[in-house]
C-alpha cells in the first residue's frame, strides 16, 4: 500500500485548503501594517473611516479563510483515512495465508484503526499547517526587516535558540511515539488473546494472572505515552521562552529608540504586532513538526502492514488452460507428486499422489500430523506446493483465478467459524443470491430445518461473535449448510463430526451421502464410524499416502488403519 499515492488522490482538496490558508495568512500579515497606518492617521488627524473599514474587511476575510482552510484540510484528512482503511482492509483480506497467520491480530487491529487515523489526519493537517506557518513566519520576517532590521536581528537571535531546542525535542517525540504505537499494538494483541479464549481463562481460574499481564502491557503503554507527552509538552514552553525574551528585548530597546526619535511609535507598534503574529505560527510550526514525527511513526507501521504479500489473482501468464469441458472427464481432484514444507527441510507432505472421482465420498484418515489438513489447504491454495501439481475439475490450480478455484471448492473447517449477524447472512455468505428453495434444501440436508423453524425469528435470528447462541453441533451443521448452498464441485469436510452427538452424526452421514451423489466429497475424520461407508479411504502417515481402499479392504490389509479402527471402535464400545 502506497500512502503517498492515496494522498495524491486528494491533492485537489489539499491544494485548495493550503491555498485558502496562504491567502488567510496574507490577510493576517496585512493587519499590523494597516494598524500602524491607522495610528499614523490618528496622530496626523487624518480621516480614518476607510482605514477602519479595510481593517474590518481584512479581519472578516481572515476569519472566513481560516475556517475554510480548517474545514477543507479536515475533510481531505478524513477522505485519506477512509481510503487508507479501505485499501489496507482489502490487502489484509487478500493477503497470503502464511504471511497473515504470522501477524498478531491485536496489533493488526491497532494499525488498521488507530495508526491509519494518526498517520493520515496528522500528516494532512500538520503538513498544511507547516506550509501556512512557514509562509506566515517568512512574510512576517520580511515585513519586520522593512520596519527595522536591527530589532529583527535581536528577535531572530532569541527565537533561533528556542527553535534549535524545539527541533531536538521534535526528534525525541518521534522516537517516543514509535515506541508508544508498538506498545499499544502489543496491548491490543494481549487483550484479543484472552478475550478470544475467555471460557478457557475462566475455567482455568486465570483471571487474576491475565489481569496482571494486561495491566503490565497497559503500564508499558502508559510509560511510553507519558514520555511522548513529556517531550511534546516541552515544545511550546521552549518557544515561549524565546518569545518572552525577544519581546522583552524589542519593547525595551524599541521604546528607547522611540524616545530618541530613531523609531516611530507606529513602526514599533507594527513591529511588536508582527512579533506576536510570527511567534504564534512559529510555535504551531514546531508543534506540527512534532505531530509529523508522531505521524511518521504511524506511517511506518501502516506501511509495514500494507506491504503484506498478496495472493495472486490471475492465472500464470503463458500457461495453457484446459477447456471448460475437461470437468466431464477429469477427476474432481488430482495430486501428482506433491511436496510441501512450512519450514525449510521439515517436509509435511512427501510425494503425495491420489485422485478423486467426480462424485462419491472419499475419506482421509491417519495419525495426527500426517498432513491431512495441509492437504485441504493446498487444494484451496492457501499455500502453494513446493513440488508437484494439483488439479481441480481438470484445471491446474496454479493457473486458475482464486475466485474461480474457490467457487469450485467448498470448505468446512474443523471449528466451523461463523460471523456476527443473522443465520440467513451466515447461511448465504458464499451465495448471497440464493433463493428460498435453495436455502430450504441446504437446511434440510444439514438437518437444521426443524431447528430454524422453531426459532422466533427464524432465519433472521441474530448470532453473537463466532456464532454465539448456537451449540457446537449447530454451528457445525450451519457451516455445512453454507457450503452446500454454494453448490461446489468438491466439498472438503475437516473433522466435521467433532462437535456432533451420535444422532446428529447419523444424520450427517446421510447428508454426506446425498451430497456425494452430486459432487466429490473429501472428508477428514478421526471418528471412523462416520466414514466406514465411504467409497474409498486414503490412509496417510508421516506426510505420505500409505494406501487407498475401502473400509473392509483396509481392515484386512493395512496395519495402520486396522490399529486406528480397532482402538477407536474399542473406545466406543467401552462407552456404550
Amino acid at each position: 500500500m502506497n500512502l503517498r499515492e492515496i494522498v495524491r488522490r486528494h491533492r485537489a482538496l489539499l491544494i485548495i485548503g493550503v491555498g485558502m490558508g496562504l491567502v488567510g495568512a496574507a490577510a493576517t500579515l496585512a493587519q499590523p501594517w494597516m494598524l500602524g497606518r491607522l495610528i499614523e492617521a490618528v496622530a496626523l488627524d487624518k480621516p480614518i473611516a476607510w482605514t477602519v473599514t479595510f481593517i474590518a474587511l481584512f479581519f472578516v476575510a481572515d476569519a472566513a479563510l481560516n475556517a475554510g482552510h480548517a474545514y477543507t484540510i479536515g475533510r481531505a484528512g478524513e477522505n485519506i483515512v477512509f481510503d487508507a482503511r479501505r485499501v489496507l482492509g482489502g490487502r489484509l483480506l487478500r493477503s497470503q495465508f502464511p504471511a497473515f497467520s504470522r501477524l498478531e491480530h491485536g496489533d493488526v487491529f491497532a494499525r488498521t484503526v488507530s495508526d491509519t487515523s494518526i498517520a493520515c489526519l496528522v500528516i494532512a493537517q500538520a503538513l498544511a499547517q507547516v506550509v501556512t506557518s512557514v509562509f506566515m513566519v517568512a512574510g512576517g520576517i520580511v515585513l519586520m526587516a522593512l520596519l527595522d532590521w536591527k530589532l529583527l536581528l535581536a528577535t531572530v537571535g532569541c527565537l533561533g535558540l528556542a527553535s534549535g531546542g524545539a527541533l531536538l525535542l521534535a526528534r525525541q517525540v518521534r522516537i517516543a511515539a514509535l515506541k508508544n504505537r508498538e506498545n499499544i499494538g502489543a496491548f491490543g494483541s494481549g487483550l484479543q488473546r484472552v478475550l478470544g479464549a475467555i471460557t478457557t481463562v475462566k475455567a482455568s481460574r486465570a483471571e487474576e494472572r491475565e489481569t496482571e499481564e494486561l495491566a503490565r502491557l497497559a503500564d508499558r503503554v502508559r510509560h511510553s505515552g507519558i514520555r511522548v507527552t513529556g517531550f511534546s509538552s516541552l515544545l511550546t514552553p521552549a518557544m515561549n521562552v524565546g518569545t518572552q525574551l525577544s519581546l522583552a528585548v524589542v519593547i525595551s530597546w524599541g521604546m528607547a529608540r522611540v524616545a530618541t526619535g530613531s523609531l516611530s511609535p507606529a513602526d514599533l507598534t507594527s513591529f511588536v504586532m508582527y512579533l506576536f503574529y510570527v511567534v504564534s505560527p512559529l510555535v504551531m510550526l514546531f508543534m506540527s513538526i512534532g505531530q509529523i514525527q508522531q505521524g511518521r511513526a504511524a506511517i511506518q507501521r501502516v506501511t509495514e502492514l500494507g506491504a503484506i504479500p498478496q495472493e495472486e489473482e490471475e492465472a500464470k501468464a503463458g500457461e495453457p488452460r484446459e477447456p471448460a469441458s475437461a470437468w466431464e472427464s477429469a477427476p474432481a481432484v488430482r495430486f501428482e507428486g506433491v511436496g510441501f514444507s512450512y519450514q525449510e527441510d521439515v517436509p509435511v507432505l512427501r510425494d503425495v499422489s491420489f485422485s478423486l472421482p467426480r462424485r462419491g465420498l472419499t475419506a482421509i484418515v491417519g495419525p495426527s500430523g500426517a498432513g491431512k489438513t495441509t492437504t485441504f489447504q493446498l487444494i484451496e491454495r492457501f499455500h502453494r506446493p513446493d513440488s508437484g501439481t494439483i488439479h481441480v475439475a481438470g484445471h491446474d490450480t496454479a493457473t486458475l483465478k482464486l475466485a474461480e478455484l474457490r467457487s469450485l471448492v467448498g470448505y468446512v473447517e474443523q471449528d466451523a467459524p461463523l460471523l456476527r449477524g443473522t443465520i440467513r447472512q451466515n447461511l448465504t455468505y458464499a451465495n448471497p443470491g440464493a433463493g428460498a428453495e435453495e436455502i430450504a434444501r441446504a437446511l434440510r440436508l444439514a438437518s437444521l430445518e426443524d431447528f430454524v423453524a422453531g426459532l422466533p425469528d427464524g432465519l433472521d435470528t441474530v448470532l453473537g461473535e463466532r456464532g454465539a447462541g448456537l451449540s457446537g453441533g449447530q454451528r457445525q451443521r450451519l457451516a455445512i449448510a453454507r457450503t452446500l448452498l454454494q453448490r461446489p464441485k468438491v466439498i472438503l469436510l475437516d473433522e466435521v463430526t467433532a462437535h456432533l452427538d451420535s444422532d446428529t452424526e447419523a444424520a450427517l452421514r446421510d447428508t454426506m451421502a446425498e451430497a456425494a451423489g452430486e459432487c466429490a466429497v473429501l472428508a477428514i475424520a478421526h471418528r471412523l464410524s462416520t466414514v466406514v461407508q465411504a467409497d474409498r479411504i486414503i490412509v496417510m502417515e508421516e506426510g505420505r499416502v500409505r494406501t487407498i481402499g475401502t473400509h473392509r479392504e483396509l481392515i484386512a490389509s493395512d496395519e495402520v488403519y486396522r490399529r486406528l479402527a480397532t482402538q477407536q471402535f474399542a473406545a466406543e464400545d467401552a462407552l456404550t
